[in-house]
């Protein structure tokens, strides 16, 4: 599902500009990054530095105001709605700080629904949650509801739930952010071992220089909606 050239996602001078009045904010402004299949890349930067609005766009989550967005060679921006809608559940996975997981739906059910929202064969779905699980290492928590887990076993399960439509690109945003550092590490460590594993694509937002330093390939630092530094780890 990758390009020739084996390029998995590609910004070509995108920029993303918000109206606020009348004042333009220029959240991304004329990026340029390519990542490639299989690699780890990092996007670092403060608050209000674009990295999540970037990987937001990459996502199709968002369209860009300007230039383009490559995934697999498609330009996003050239995709009905079904299609993008299609993109996102078929070739992406996405984890963000807040788990997002249902409360009132056991671990089991939380990370089925992908599946079902893809109309995934119901004889398919069993399989494909114990896979999932059993990647996070959470497969003997079927029948337990987010309340029972710890905030470390939570974020495993919203890493599952992004596993299980099997995407070939996994998007992060701060993913360790409600997390003490010794848990937020494992996360790190169960993330580096799926890119090697499974030969994932992932690109993770982060502000701590530490963790992307350790775990990255590659690390993009942006400030004020521009990217700075492109190049892999000193």
């Amino acid at each position: 599902m990758t390009t020739s050239n084996g390029v998995a996602v590609h910004a070509d001078r995108v920029s993303r500009h918000y109206e606020m009045g009348a004042a333009v904010i220029r959240a991304v402004d004329d990026v340029s990054l390519e990542v490639r299949s299989g690699e780890f890349v990092a996007l670092l930067g403060s608050s209000g530095s674009g990295k999540s609005t970037l990987l937001n766009l990459m996502a199709g989550l968002d369209r860009p105001t300007g230039g383009a967005i490559f995934a697999n060679g498609r330009n996003l921006s050239e995709l009905s709605s079904l299609e993008l809608a299609r993109y996102r559940s078929r070739t992406v996975g996405m984890v963000f700080q807040s788990f997002n997981l249902l409360p009132r739906m056991t671990l089991e059910e939380n990370v089925e629904l992908p599946l079902r929202l893809a109309e995934v064969d119901r004889a398919e779905r069993g399989a494909r949650v114990q896979e999932a699980l059993e990647r996070v290492r959470l497969e003997k928590r079927l029948t337990h509801r987010p309340s029972e887990l710890s905030g470390g076993e939570q974020q495993r399960a919203a890493l599952a739930r992004a596993l299980v439509n099997r995407p070939t690109l996994l998007f992060a945003d701060e993913p360790t952010g409600n997390l003490d550092s010794a848990t937020g590490e494992s996360i790190m460590l169960l993330l580096k071992e799926i890119q090697q594993k499974l030969g994932m694509t992932i690109v993770m937002v982060t502000h701590e220089r530490p963790l992307a330093e350790r775990f990255a390939d590659r690390i993009a630092a942006l400030a004020d909606g521009k990217l700075l530094t492109d190049g892999v780890k000193s």
